[in-house]
């Protein structure tokens, strides 16, 4: 009986930190307030938006409208996750533009903050204003669970 009413505290527990987790990122969008880590939202709020801090939207560069992508890497609605998921990078031979699971070795994350090793420059090439930190949570967030289509 002691088992299972410790059993049934530790799930209560471990339900309310993993909302509170959820909840703790929508408050963390900051000048993209809906941003959610789906990539829905990251497409409609990142990649298509030009934010409330002045950060361009990403299909500025990153786009093959009349233009060459930046990068090679396409993020218009209909193929930016095909562009971006289990696809490799064309700046970083080896390396994964997004990694599903593994955020840290993302190339995209790794853009996102500017981290050692990167070809050219921290991501929106035209920073500052970059993504916020609560942005680059959530989309961490995404990638570390699975970097799921929908």
């Amino acid at each position: 009986m002691l088992y299972r009413l410790s059993f049934a505290t530790a799930l209560v527990c471990a339900s309310v930190c993993l909302s509170a987790c959820d909840e703790k990122l929508s408050s963390l969008g900051g000048p993209t307030p809906n941003l959610e880590p789906t990539f829905a939202s990251i497409q409609r709020d990142v990649f298509e938006t030009t934010d409330s801090s002045g950060r361009t939207a990403c299909v500025t560069c990153h786009t093959n409208t009349g233009r060459a992508p930046s990068g090679g890497l396409n993020l218009n609605h209909d193929t930016a996750y095909d562009q971006l998921v289990n696809a490799g990078s064309v700046e970083r031979a080896g390396a994964k533009r997004v990694l599903p699971g593994d955020s840290a070795s993302s190339y995209l994350y790794q853009k996102l903050i500017g981290a050692s090793g990167i070809v050219g420059r921290r991501m929106p090439q035209n920073g500052p204003p970059y993504l916020s930190d609560g942005q680059i949570l959530i989309i961490q967030r995404w990638i570390d669970i699975g970097a799921p289509r929908n």
